[in-house]
């Protein structure tokens, strides 16, 4: 009796994957632009419905709104790892900009800075410390000198004009 319900969940959910993978697939494909990932989340979604398919009493739309919570996750992946390297690349070019060889304009700019914005570039940027310790060193907390080190970003771009920005 066992094995008669083992086999016909294993011949239902063999079925399931031949009739729905291909959509399950497309859907994806159109939502995230590429094979790849798209095959990707399909299959995740199928095993996440096999390991809960005795518990799970509508396969296919367990399927659809675990692959859109995939789909989801996947954005917010992406969109992380586009602002991080957006901070990265301005960062970077903040740093190359203050170790001064390039333009010793941008040294007087980070004189004319508010003391509150201009000694957490100074202690990270000049001083290579990370945020952590600049943070501790000040008595501010982490999130509050990041914000600082943004702002301060920000106000050194403006000043700076549309001839330093980074170019895509």
């Amino acid at each position: 009796m066992r094995r008669t319900v083992i086999r016909s969940h294993e011949s239902a959910a063999s079925e399931l994957f031949a009739t729905l993978y291909p959509r399950l697939a497309g859907w994806c494909r159109g939502l995230v632009d590429d094979d790849g990932t798209a095959h990707e989340i399909a299959a995740e979604a199928f095993a996440r419905l096999w390991a809960r398919w005795s518990k799970v009493e509508e396969p296919r739309g367990f399927l659809f709104v675990t692959a859109a919570n995939l789909v989801r996750d996947h954005w917010q992946k992406l969109e992380r790892e586009r602002r991080a390297y957006r901070r990265a690349t301005t960062e970077e070019l903040v740093k190359q900009q203050l170790e001064g060889t390039a333009d010793p304009s941008v040294r007087l700019l980070v004189q004319s800075l508010p003391e509150r914005l201009r000694t957490p570039v100074l202690l990270h940027y000049y001083a290579d410390l990370p945020v952590r310790e600049v943070a501790a060193l000040l008595a501010r907390n982490e999130g509050t000198v990041k914000s600082d080190l943004h702002t301060a970003r920000e106000l050194l771009r403006a000043k700076l004009g549309g001839h330093h920005d980074r170019t895509n």
